[in-house]
């Protein structure tokens, strides 16, 4: 099946509810990419860490890179970005372990 495709948020000097998108560890998701784009991760779990992974889109004399991978521990929530396009992609692909993560992405 295809990525999931998460609406990035605007920042707005006037507010921006921030509405999360639950974790899909089969799927996985993607979201557009300026370089601007920042993503809000948090483990709604409460009994062990959990893992996002930032897919690296670039090669390097044509391998790979190892893709960014994060845990965050439970409860934690935390702010990731921006990711540069030449690195990442102008579609962003963002990989979690478990459902309990949730994202929100927040173009600044």
């Amino acid at each position: 099946m295809p990525r999931v495709d998460i609406p990035v948020l605007s920042a707005d000097r006037s507010g921006t509810t921030l509405t999360p998108t639950t974790g899909d560890p089969v799927n996985n998701h993607s979201v557009q990419n300026d370089g601007r784009t920042g993503i809000i991760v948090e483990n709604s779990g409460s009994t062990v860490s959990r893992t996002v992974t930032f897919r690296i889109a670039r090669k390097v004399d044509g391998f790979a890179v190892t893709s960014r991978t994060e845990v965050l521990t439970v409860g934690q929530k935390q702010l990731f970005g921006p990711f540069d396009v030449s690195e990442y992609g102008g579609k962003l692909l963002v990989d979690v372990d478990n459902a309990e993560l949730k994202l929100t992405p927040i173009r600044i």
